[in-house]
């Protein structure tokens, strides 16, 4: 599963997870929005959440906006491709520890490959980080869950059973 990273460099370099995937080629950065290829791009503003049905129609390729959440507005996610949102997860990473959806991108990339049942890819993404295996593990329920939904509507619904403790 390629992973393809917008880079924008407004944070700070030496906690840029992205970058950090450059650097064991994980993950190939794009400085320019043009650069970055078609594939299903994780959007916190998307309309649809991301499903196994997403990896099913083909699209093996990941592409994730790095930047600070600060500037991390639906604007920013101008690339082409199928947007799609991930469902409720939990930050491991030191900055945002135990947060909801306040992933850096190495943790977004390694839930929507979970999603996809590529459990072996998440684990190589994360593997540079010493919180890497802890995000696996705060949220291997849910990641799961969402693994075995057929569709969109499945992840939500599995979503709002999680968060309503079922």
């Amino acid at each position: 599963m390629e992973c393809h990273v917008y880079y924008e460099g407004d944070d700070d370099p030496d906690k840029c997870t992205a970058r950090r995937l450059e650097r064991f080629d994980e993950a190939v950065l794009h400085r320019s929005m043009r650069q970055v290829p078609y594939g299903v791009v994780l959007n916190p503003h998307a309309e649809q959440a991301l499903s196994p049905a997403d990896a099913a129609e083909g699209l093996e390729t990941l592409v994730a906006l790095d930047c600070s959440w600060e500037s991390a507005e639906a604007a920013a996610f101008r690339m082409n491709g199928v947007h799609r949102a991930l469902p409720f997860l939990v930050a491991a990473n030191p900055v945002n520890y135990g947060r909801p959806f306040r992933l850096t991108t190495v943790e977004a990339l390694a839930a929507a490959c979970c999603i996809f049942d590529r459990y072996d890819r998440a684990e190589e993404l994360l593997e540079p980080f010493r919180w890497g295996e802890t995000f696996l593990t705060l949220n291997e329920e849910p990641l799961r869950r969402y693994s075995e939904c057929s569709d969109s509507s499945e992840v939500v619904a599995v979503q709002d059973d999680y968060l309503a403790g079922e």
